[in-house]
């Protein structure tokens, strides 16, 4: 079925727009943007461009994303050289096709290895790719001051990302839309959250044991966030996702799943998203406690997640990824004109 059209079940009017769920009014949790948002803006737009590899539409692309607005409100306690670091990750992620020409159908892995090799012997290991050398620039920094845990499980996660993004172009060369079980696995992992969360450890200067971040109620915190972040922006990429024909969404998987038309797709979605911030707030209700130390180290982690989600929610209107100029309006209005198939 494609992305773009109704199910079977609705009716035979093309549909020209969709409506927003509400999401940025059912979470309560305080926005803070860090006041070193212009200098780790301007510091890592330095970086990027370094060499002239990105010019013309791909640097107007990096100037309409805001990455460093998107970085200042999810690490707003942060030191300005960790907070540099996580901007510069969070930019490099975006921009990960830019950087590599191997970041294809076929070729994933071949970035990958380059990636996760420069991540594990970041002295060592030499590649002439451009993704390589970022790689070992900004994880060289990380390493600094963040804990053997956080480094683990920044490595870890990443590897993830590239095994699931692996599938998901596989997926898509084959027309493939999973069940959505399997699409809540895979999106787990394709949305790059998860080396987000390691950085919030290394943001903050946080050294928690690994039996506690592995806790069941600490990991459902992380899933939860993961959850409304990755889900929400489904929501608000679908209308340019939808003009190219890339099926990788939550909401084609729940139009094929439920058999529901495209905007009740959207609004099953957006109940899902705002049942992941309940979620969220009643496990962190039920935190237990493992002494002073840890508990404060575990607050401070459980509050940069939901920084992620409040700031990733009202970033998304203000960069211009998704709805391009318009993004406040849309905010306020919440309407969405759907784009034509470009294909």
């Amino acid at each position: 079925m494609s992305a773009s059209q109704p199910s079977s079940k609705s009716s035979a009017t093309p549909v020209t727009k969709i409506v927003l769920p509400d999401l940025v009014s059912h979470c309560t949790f305080k926005k803070r943007v860090s006041r070193h948002r212009k200098q780790i803006t301007t510091e890592t737009k330095q970086w990027l461009f370094k060499g002239g590899n990105l010019n013309g539409r791909k640097r107007d692309a990096f100037h309409g994303l805001k990455a460093g607005l998107l970085t200042a409100m999810c690490y707003p306690d942060a030191g300005c050289p960790q907070l540099r670091v996580c901007n510069d990750f969070l930019t490099y992620l975006f921009h990960l096709d830019n950087l590599s020409d191997d970041m294809d159908n076929r070729g994933t892995r071949t970035t990958a290895d380059v990636v996760l090799n420069s991540l594990y012997h970041p002295h060592t290991y030499q590649s002439p790719e451009r993704v390589g050398k970022m790689t070992r620039d900004y994880y060289k920094r990380m390493i600094l001051t963040a804990s053997p845990g956080a480094q683990q499980r920044f490595i870890e996660t990443f590897d993830f990302f590239f095994q699931s993004v692996t599938q998901q172009a596989h997926d898509r060369v084959a027309g493939v839309i999973p069940d959505l079980e399997s699409y809540i696995a895979l999106r787990r992992d394709t949305s790059g959250c998860k080396p987000c969360w390691a950085l919030i450890e290394y943001a903050n200067n946080l050294d928690i044991p690994d039996e506690v971040m592995e806790h069941p109620i600490i990991v459902s915190l992380g899933e939860a966030a993961n959850d409304l972040v990755t889900w929400s922006n489904d929501i608000f990429s679908y209308n340019v996702e939808q003009s190219k024909g890339d099926t990788h969404n939550m909401i084609p998987v729940v139009m094929h799943e439920e058999g529901l038309d495209l905007q009740s797709a959207v609004d099953f979605v957006g109940t899902m998203c705002k049942q992941s911030i309940d979620r969220f707030v009643d496990d962190r209700a039920n935190l237990p406690s493992w002494g002073p130390k840890i508990d404060r180290d575990v607050a401070i982690y459980v509050s940069g997640l939901a920084d992620w989600i409040v700031g990733s929610l009202h970033w998304s209107f203000e960069s211009e990824r998704y709805f391009g100029k318009s993004g406040r309006q849309i905010k306020a209005t919440r309407v969405v004109n759907l784009l034509p198939r470009c294909d």
